[in-house]
């Protein structure tokens, strides 16, 4: 008998969110229907404004839509609590932001160690010095992020998402916060290392060129899916 073939990592269907505002409901995603496969490269780009991080907070199970079903490893978000969709998460999905969230009192090696250290995972230490070398930073891992630049932060982010090998990034403008040179270090290192660990990704940005490196582009508008290709 055929072996039966993994499940997309990533399916939306007719999602839709509407969320509270001073002035009445505000939609912010309309009927979007998105997939994902396996090891795929998938930009999400438009104006701001147009949904794309909304997008990323409901797939990744931060934020429950209004309606439609989001599929995560095939399994149906909305019939996880909370703690369930923190497990069906862990070790599998990796969230890189604009803003790097390192944790101020941490070194750079510590903070790619820690979530493999919550995770009971062996060898975080040698593992995260591993990965610190990958993103060209092995000489700064007793730093603090103060002590870092932007370009190092987003690097060492970078390092600490990928480390756990996981099956799915979710990258929201990664390279937003950087002049132009460390952003395109920065896009080089999120795709060679995305393609390295086989991971699939997720990536919403506003540079056109980061976007052509994606295997398909999805553009968003007005919470809906413009044109996908």
């Amino acid at each position: 008998m055929s072996a039966v073939a993994d499940p997309d990592p990533l399916v939306l269907e007719e999602v839709s969110l509407t969320l509270p505002s001073p002035a009445g409901p505000v939609e912010i995603l309309r009927g979007l229907d998105v997939r994902v496969g396996s090891g795929e490269r998938v930009a999400l780009v438009g104006p701001s404004g147009s949904g794309k991080s909304s997008l990323i907070a409901v797939a990744a199970g931060l934020e429950r839509p209004t309606g439609g079903r989001v599929r995560l490893f095939g399994q149906d978000l909305a019939r996880l609590d909370e703690d369930g969709r923190a497990r069906l998460r862990r070790g599998r999905v990796s969230l890189v932001f604009q803003g790097f969230h390192l944790l101020p009192s941490m070194t750079a090696a510590e903070n790619v160690a820690a979530p493999m250290e919550i995770a009971g995972q062996r060898d975080a230490t040698a593992i995260a010095r591993d990965w610190l070398d990958r993103v060209g930073l092995s000489a700064r891992g007793h730093h603090y992020p103060h002590q870092l630049s932007g370009g190092e932060q987003q690097r060492v982010a970078l390092a600490r998402a990928l480390a756990p090998r996981p099956s799915l990034l979710f990258a929201d403008e990664p390279t937003g916060n950087l002049d132009a040179a460390k952003a395109g270090h920065v896009g080089e290192l999120l795709f060679e290392l995305v393609a390295m660990t086989g991971a699939a990704l997720v990536l919403v940005t506003h540079d056109e060129a980061l976007a052509a490196r994606a295997d398909r582009t999805v553009r968003l508008r007005d919470g809906r899916v413009a044109e996908a290709a």
